[in-house]
């Protein structure tokens, strides 16, 4: 059963709702942290909405896991608040414990413990009893692909299997919220694509689900909206997209290939006002035009192949999610 809702209102969303009217799930007002003289974290608001998946970016010691971990009713904030479902999470944590799901960076192996020991020792400290308890059990070790290992060992698991029984740990009462720190870190190929898998099949479910990662790219395809902190400052607060193409301004950079030498598309860009070369390559070369307008663009095209330069492809080329993370990392 859930929690009755707190008599006081949370403040006004920071954010946009995706659907108008909808409420946050998780709601964060003024968020700082002060460890001995340091601050951690200054005065970080967002809103988070159900089934969004959320990827929270930053250098190390940036302020995220801090963030998080104050988020998991597991620190206190110096000032400012956290709503999960509408408790607060200093005032009342049992009410946000019982909605949200904590996988932390590392977790402990036991040595004399199975995956199904470990995973029923949990849905015990749940309160889930008898034949309540194999049900869930069992529910969760298939939906992490788990149950042809429920007999081994946890000290004898692979990197991607540990994790997938933590992140089984945290699903195992069903929670509204999901806070992952850090759950792709050294993970290999195929176990990062099952990650995301999960994470997608989740968020299906209606779960928010925010993601603390240095894989960038892969938080792009998997995230619907990234929150970049930098030296405990939240600085960006949008979709993957805004984030490349943040600080870009009018400017584009343009991916052209051409037939034969590209040393003839380099000629023709020393002679053209408005026009950079970024970078030469084998097939042609990257170019900045000085206007992303499509009247300009258009323009440019048009005078490349008017020129003789032999262009077999032309489009617009999309700014790496890590080269704008390091670009923002020098303005901030």
């Amino acid at each position: 059963m859930n929690p009755p809702p707190l008599p006081d209102a949370a403040p006004a969303p920071a954010f946009a709702p995706p659907v108008p009217g909808l409420a946050p799930i998780i709601s964060v007002r003024g968020l700082s942290r002060t460890f001995e003289g340091v601050q951690a974290v200054r005065d970080v608001s967002f809103d988070l909405y159900p089934g969004q998946v959320a990827g929270f970016i930053g250098a190390n010691g940036a302020g995220k896991t801090t963030t998080m971990r104050i988020m998991a009713t597991l620190d206190l904030p110096t000032t400012g608040s956290v709503r999960i479902a509408g408790a607060d999470v200093v005032n009342y944590p049992g009410r946000a414990r019982v909605r949200l799901g904590w996988m932390p960076d590392a977790f402990g192996a036991h040595e004399h413990m199975t995956v199904f020991e470990y995973l029923d020792f949990y849905a015990r400290a749940f309160g889930f009893v008898h034949a309540e308890r194999a049900r869930r059990v069992a529910e969760v070790m298939e939906f992490t692909d788990l149950t042809s290992i429920a007999a081994r060992m946890m000290n004898t698991l692979s990197k991607g299997m540990a994790q997938r029984l933590c992140l089984g740990r945290t699903l195992l009462h069903d929670p509204d919220v999901l806070l992952l720190d850090e759950p792709a870190a050294g993970l290999d190929p195929k176990a990062r694509v099952e990650f995301k898998q999960l994470v997608r099949l989740l968020a299906g479910e209606g779960k928010t689900i925010l993601i603390s990662s240095h894989i960038l790219s892969e938080l792009a395809e998997m995230c619907d909206t990234i929150l970049f902190i930098d030296g405990g400052v939240l600085v960006h607060h949008g979709s993957a997209e805004s984030l490349q193409h943040a600080g870009e301004g009018r400017a584009a950079v343009f991916d052209v290939h051409v037939h034969g030498d590209p040393a003839a598309l380099a000629r023709w860009v020393e002679l053209q006002p408005g026009v950079r070369l970024v970078d030469a390559h084998q097939r042609g070369a990257r170019l900045s035009f000085e206007s992303s307008e499509p009247e300009a663009v258009s323009a440019h095209l048009r005078r490349m192949l008017q020129d003789g330069v032999p262009v077999i492809d032309f489009h617009r080329a999309s700014r790496k999610l890590e080269d704008a993370f390091v670009e923002m990392l020098k303005k901030v």
